[in-house]
């Protein structure tokens, strides 16, 4: 499920965007832009993200903001290291 979920560009970019803010975590509000996309399609992405265990979901008033999961790119560096 983590490699489905990376085969996405639009993901892999979600990833990048998240793993650079400096306070470690964007609001949902904050990635349509730099996408260019709306926000059902970029909470669809960040859904799957979530799901694959690569990303963290917290609910802050009406917004939700996603982080890196802890040790999440390095157990996929792992997965790659064992092919």
């Amino acid at each position: 499920m983590v490699f489905k979920a990376l085969a996405d560009p639009n993901r892999l970019r979600l990833l990048s965007i998240i793993k650079a803010a400096p306070s470690g975590s964007t609001c949902v509000c904050d990635l349509t832009g730099p996408l260019d996309l709306g926000q059902p399609t970029v909470s669809h992405h960040l859904k799957i993200l979530v799901e694959a265990g690569l990303l963290r979901r917290e609910k802050r008033g009406t917004w939700a903001y996603f982080s890196l999961a802890p040790g999440a790119l390095e157990a996929v560096a792992g997965l790659l290291a064992d092919l």
